[in-house]
């Protein structure tokens, strides 16, 4: 039986996260902008009340990092199938911690257009088992890291999708960052990852076909067409589907920006919500978890209702949601701090190298020097990338 020991720092996360989510809260829709400041009139003078938020944000970014760069790593080592069952228990573990912060803010009111966003999240999520089994922990979270990056980016600077552009105060040093990041994303493509495609662990799935087990529960041959494939192809699908998935990754938090956007404008219907990211969370998760109930139930039926259901993938699917929902509360807690378009570039390339070393270090997925090299040289460049896109607001 798979025992998932979870992290003894995730607890004091949540602890803090839930005390930090609601005295901002309360800050945020009584003293509003004295206390936090909108995201366009950020002051980094450094008096003790700037200091002091821009500490709690580089806090709040810090654990967004820890958090979404260890988001898949239970399920490393353990028969995912095709990811499907993952997935949907993923999903729902996501939509329950977000109820539990939706009482924690006092119920703020639910915004259903943020929901496109969770749709959009949950159709990239769907990629990340065959990514993971493609290419590896570490280089996938990379590539799809950076694709990430560079969709936030460029739809906060030139005010893609209707959202408002956010202009910066060194535009050269926003640019060059930009251009670093999509560099390390082509670097990333000539680094071999050693993935092990068949974890040594049993697979003992909810639902046996007999035609299929003859009645045995031991391990038996791979399910998933992406076993099937030479080593070629499956690399060249996996770092396919890893921009993709980033891509849809950095665009999810779109319909949040654009309610915010709208929100001043006295005919829009978006006209007094809130500028509260964390007020979004629920919409964003439920969105999440009805798109992923959707594509389980078009699963299932396409699999004429016999899905491969692994009953060793529920809980690391329920850590995993856990994780990533208190992740996403704490970067959209620190956005409050300091502004989106630091936090983004911030947390998305720090998250991928959290990833790279749990791949790298742990899992021993990058072997052989002249691999490490290529591999260690463009991680740094990503997150210089990152950082002069992050400083280049200041």
């Amino acid at each position: 039986m798979v025992q998932v020991k979870f992290p003894p720092w995730l607890l004091l996360v949540a602890c803090l996260l839930m005390v930090s989510c609601h005295s901002a809260q309360q800050g945020s829709r009584a003293g509003g902008n004295a206390v936090f400041g909108k995201l366009e009139t950020f002051d980094f003078t450094f008096n003790s009340t700037s200091m002091t938020h821009f500490v709690y944000g580089i806090t709040a970014s810090s654990a967004a990092v820890l958090l979404y760069g260890s988001t898949f790593v239970s399920i490393k080592k353990i028969e995912t199938g095709d990811g499907m069952f993952f997935q949907w228990v993923n999903c729902a573990a996501i939509w329950v911690v977000s109820m539990v912060g939706d009482l924690i803010l006092d119920s703020p009111k639910f915004q259903p257009f943020a929901m496109f966003g969770g749709a959009i999240w949950a159709t990239g999520n769907i990629a990340v088992v065959p990514i993971i089994k493609a290419i590896g922990l570490g280089l996938g979270s990379l590539i799809w890291g950076s694709s990430s990056l560079l969709m936030g980016w460029a739809s906060s600077r030139f005010g893609w999708f209707g959202i408002a552009p956010q202009d910066v105060s060194r535009p050269i040093l926003n640019y060059c960052g930009a251009g670093l990041c999509l560099l390390s994303g082509l670097i990333f493509f000539f680094v071999k990852a050693d993935v092990d495609l068949h974890p040594n662990s049993e697979s003992i799935p909810l639902l046996i076909d007999r035609r299929t087990y003859s009645g045995s529960y031991g391990p038996t041959s791979s399910e998933f067409w992406i076993d099937h494939i030479g080593h070629k192809t499956r690399r060249f699908i996996g770092c396919l589907l890893a921009v993709v998935s980033g891509l849809l990754y950095g665009s999810s938090i779109t319909p949040i920006l654009y309610i915010k956007s709208h929100s001043s404008c006295q005919d829009s219907m978006f006209h007094g919500a809130s500028d509260f990211d964390l007020d979004y969370v629920y919409a964003q998760c439920s969105g999440i978890f009805l798109t992923s109930t959707l594509y389980f139930t078009i699963y299932c039926a396409a699999m004429h209702n016999r899905p491969r259901l692994h009953s060793r993938l529920i809980l690391p699917g329920l850590s995993s949601g856990l994780m990533w929902t208190l992740a996403t509360y704490c970067w959209f807690l620190a956005n409050n701090y300091l502004s989106a378009v630091i936090t983004f570039p911030i947390i998305t390339a720090g998250y991928g190298l959290v990833a790279a070393l749990w791949g790298s270090l742990v899992f021993k997925e990058i072997k052989g020097l002249a691999n490490c090299l290529i591999f260690l040289f463009a991680s740094c460049v990503v997150l210089t990338g990152s950082l002069l896109t992050a400083i280049s607001k200041l």
